[in-house]
């Protein structure tokens, strides 16, 4: 509210979902990235390296186990990266509004470095001729 209107209100539901969100994903078990190492449900995940938080995404089309297989995959095809050096966090949540608001959370509080680097995303013509070559597949070329 500003002092000049009293009428005026904000929600401040964004500020409650990020504070818990967080909490929640914190309080969760850091597992190692393994195959079906999550449930076949709907939710958010985060991807650390080394130890640091690199990428949170969502799972809304695909499962979080599909998901975090196809980030397995990926990881294992790659070069300059082992594995036995990923983890992940992940939380299953039944509203696809609420995985939406939870995975924007989770981009806002930590500013993942992977997120815009290519990493996650399905982009159709990649590895064509004329499409831009990702950061990510600069730092991580895939195995020959």
């Amino acid at each position: 509210m500003t002092p000049d209107n009293p009428h005026e209100f904000f929600f401040e539901i964004d500020i409650a979902i990020r504070t818990q969100v967080i909490q929640k994903l914190e309080a969760s078990p850091l597992l190692q990235l393994v195959r079906d190492c999550a449930m076949p449900l709907k939710g958010v995940y985060a991807l650390y390296w080394k130890g640091s938080l690199v990428y949170a995404g969502k799972s809304l089309q695909v499962t979080l186990k599909r998901r975090l297989n196809e980030h397995y995959a990926k990881i294992a095809g790659r070069r300059n990266i082992d594995l036995t050096d990923m983890t992940c966090r992940f939380l299953t949540i039944q509203s696809d509004w609420f995985v939406r608001a939870a995975e924007d959370a989770l981009i806002s509080n930590y500013t993942p470095i992977w997120n815009l680097s290519g990493f996650g995303s399905h982009v159709p013509g990649r590895g064509r001729p004329g499409v831009r070559v990702s950061r990510w597949d600069t730092d991580f070329p895939p195995k020959r």
